[in-house]
This record gives C-alpha cells, structure tokens and sequence, in this order.
C-alpha cells in the first residue's frame, strides 16, 4: 500500500505507510481518514487537490471498476465539489465506469448550463444522473420514536424512515461522498452523512428531520456539531447502510478577505466520524464571523445563478440571525428570486402559510394535513421567521412581485432603488458606513459561512 502525507490543523506534517486508523464504532469496523491536508491559513492549489485524492485512493487499497460520485448541486457551487468531480473523472476513467448523481435533496435538477458550470465540459451529460426524492428511493430501516424522543429532549417521539437513492444499491465499488462543511441551519454543520440521507433521501427523512431541527431551535444547533440532526443521520448511515462502500471528500472553503476569492482551506478523505469533526473543527475557525455587539441593519445580496427561491434565499435569515439586533433591519436583495419552494408542492405551501413564526406555524400544522405530510416545508416557514424579533425586507427582481412576497409575510422594497443605495459593488464584507452615515453591515454570499454574537458560541 502506498504511503501518504498528512497535514493536521496546525500546518504539520505527518506521514506514515497507510491511512491512519481509529477503532470508531460503525459501518467497517475499523475506519479511517485516509487522507487530509488543512490549515487555517492555507490556500489549497489543483496540484495538492489531485495529490490528496491520489493519496486517498491509494489507501484505499481498492479494484475499482465502478464508481458513484454523489457531489451537491449548483447550490453549492463554492464547495469546490465540481472541480473535484472532475478531476476524480479524469483520474479514474475511462479503466473505471463513473457515474455522477448530484445530491440534490428537494432542489431543482440542474440544468445543462448548470452542470457544464459546476464541473466543467469534459464528463459526458449520459454519466450525470438525477435523483428523484419522492419516487427513486429504497427504505432500507426505521430510526425508532424512542431514540428521536431522546435526541429532542421529550419534543418528538415519532420514528423515521431511513429513505436513500436506489443507485447507491447497483454494486458500486466505491461511493465517493463529495461536499464542503459549513455552518448549516438544519443539522448544525452540514455534510458527511447529512448527504446520503437527505442530499439523496426521501421524503420521511427529508421531512422529519428538518422538523426536528426546528423544534429543537436552530439556534441552539447552527455551527455545532453534535446535534439532534446529526446523531439521526449518523445512526442512520451507521445502522442501515454499514455495508456499502461510502467514503466521504470533504472541503473546508474560506473567502480570502484581501482578494474576495474562495480559497480551500482544508481537505479530509476518509469514511468515520473523526474525519469529519477534524473539518468541523477547522470550519468552526475560518467560517465562523464572531461579533461582539448585534447589527442593527444587515444587507445581504443573493447570487441570481445561485439563489432563485426562498428556500435557498433564506440563508441570508438563517445565518445571520444571530447576529441582528432586536427591532433591527434584514434586507435581502434578490435579482434572481423567482420562486418559494424548489418543489412544486412546497411551493404551493409557502405561498399558503407563509413565515407566520413558530406559535401561528405550529398551529397550522396540527390543523392542516398537507403540512403534516411536508414537514420540511413546515420546518423551512419556522426557520424563515424573524418571531417579529426583527424586519425582513426582501427586494425581488422581475420573477416574483411585491404582493407575493408580502404574501408570505415579509416586507418588500423596490430592488432598483435599493441596489442604487445599497451597491454590492461598492460594498465590502462586513460593516461599511454610506456617504450619508448610515452604518449597515454587509453580505455577499450568506452561504459561505454563520454571523452570530460571540457571547453565544462563549
């Protein structure tokens, strides 16, 4: 077995003749990181990406004739998980059949131009795949209510079905799990097994698990790492699915503060769970803006490539929530805003029930069986909510109107007027002060990270 370098959180390095290994309760018995290469400061290049993927595999020790790569979708198109599909495709193919099947959980399928974006012009369209999250999934077991009542604290009881894509069943060699962590509003940290059972998930556990997350409080799971949501997935990876070959690549991306460009800052192949809290760890440091005082008005602008609904759009409330004062000022300029839901049927849920906050939603929900059978979309309206603790303004552009976002109960503004007064170009990340004096605190991208009060993370 080939050797490998090492890189821990501190920048040293460390080689060995194989993977290093860790007796971890789970899906092989022993499992490992196979590889990892991180640090706060680094600024990972291609040739280092391709070294560590090389290294990785070699440890594996592994014939492979068969390959499923399960990157996320264009929303997260600064994971850097298309560039490394890629380059996976080139170093396997063509001695090794890859197919591709994007996680897209309940979002749009991508579309061509969006997959020739995210991972460029060289995989052929036949190897991409869709997954369908309603009807291409196999039940393999069934988390029980006695387990969800203890990770909710007495909140919950009932079971979950653990739902997953069919393909992962079509005797893969390997199942190379690629995508970032990052600060997440539903399992606290996002990722690792959060991919395979709700990036490629059902309904039941799409559903659930997000209503999991919000009764428990996103605010007591955002930027951490062991929550309700993910000691469910984890328990459902480890119980049902120990026998597939799953191997996680996983990134740590920061933006570069001087050049405004996604640097990656850490990169773990491996299959257990200390692989995983390693790029936890070094996410928590580098995507983590602590502040000392609340903002009293914060403006985030929305990617019109990459943030078209609500569902999406409403990052800029998750992460930065935290952080806004009370009977402050959120305005979210949305050039590409055109829907509510990326599905059809949530949708229509949204446009019904509205971000109403967590007493009117929760009441809805026991009146109302269409909710009840979309728990996601129930848990989204309560995650959207400010509880009137503060303003959302949202400043659509030509794909939705006004009237419909007060429809759903957030204010909205002219988005022309407010871009003229609010310019993403001229602003910088962070707190500017307007020609005027008025102070506002600004967002470019609210996926790339979690704003919140250093007392609350104390």
């Amino acid at each position: 077995m080939m050797g490998y370098i090492c890189r821990d959180l501190e920048g040293t390095t460390r080689s060995g003749p194989g993977p290093v290994r860790r007796t971890f309760g789970g899906r092989h018995g022993t499992m490992a990181t196979y590889a990892q290469r991180s640090g706060e400061a680094l600024a990972l290049t291609g040739q280092d990406v391709r070294e560590i993927l090389e290294q990785g595999l070699a440890a594996l020790g592994r014939r492979l004739r068969r390959v499923l790569v399960l990157p996320p979708d264009f929303t997260r198109f600064h994971s850097h998980a298309g560039e490394i599909t890629a380059l996976l495709y080139r170093m396997l193919s063509p001695a090794v059949q890859v197919d591709i099947l994007p996680a897209l959980g309940t979002h749009f399928p991508m579309t061509e131009g969006e997959i020739r974006t995210m991972f460029g012009p060289d995989i052929p369209l036949e190897r991409f795949f869709e997954h369908d999250w309603r009807h291409g999934v196999d039940h393999v077991g069934t988390v029980p209510g006695a387990l969800l009542r203890e990770w909710s604290e007495g909140r919950l009881d009932y079971s979950v079905d653990v739902l997953t894509n069919r393909m992962l069943f079509g005797g893969y060699d390997l199942i190379l799990s690629v995508g970032q962590i990052v600060p997440h509003e539903v399992v606290g940290m996002a990722n690792y097994t959060k991919n395979i059972l709700v990036g490629v998930g059902g309904p039941d556990m799409i559903n659930k698990s997000h209503f999991l997350g919000a009764v428990y409080n996103m605010e007591r799971i955002m930027g951490r790492a062991d929550t309700p949501v993910r000691r469910l997935y984890n328990y459902g990876v480890t119980a049902f699915l120990s026998g597939l070959p799953i191997v996680y690549i996983l990134t740590v991306m920061a933006k570069n503060r001087t050049t405004g460009r996604m640097e990656m800052r850490g990169l773990y192949v491996g299959d257990d769970d200390a692989t995983f809290a390693a790029g936890v760890g070094l996410s928590q440091r580098v995507n983590l803006d602590l502040l000392a005082a609340p903002l009293r008005k914060v403006v985030v602008y929305l990617d019109p490539h990459e943030f078209k609904s609500t569902w999406l759009g409403n990052k800029s409330v998750y992460r930065t929530r935290m952080a806004i004062a009370d009977d402050g000022d959120l305005i979210v300029l949305a050039p590409g805003l055109r829907e509510f839901g990326e599905d059809a049927e949530i949708d229509r849920l949204i446009r019904a029930y509205g971000y109403r906050g967590t007493p009117a939603l929760l009441a809805a929900v026991d009146a109302n069986e269409d909710l009840r059978r979309n728990l996601s979309a129930a848990a989204h309206l309560i995650h959207g909510s400010s509880e009137g603790r503060f303003r959302i303004t949202y400043c659509p552009g030509p794909g939705m109107s006004a009237e419909a976002i007060r429809g759903v109960g957030f204010e909205a503004e002219d988005l022309g007027a407010m871009m003229r007064r609010y310019d993403p170009a001229r602003l910088q990340d962070g707190p500017n002060v307007l020609p005027d004096g008025e102070e506002v605190f600004f967002i470019s991208n609210p996926a790339l990270g979690l704003w919140a009060l250093r007392s609350q993370f104390a």
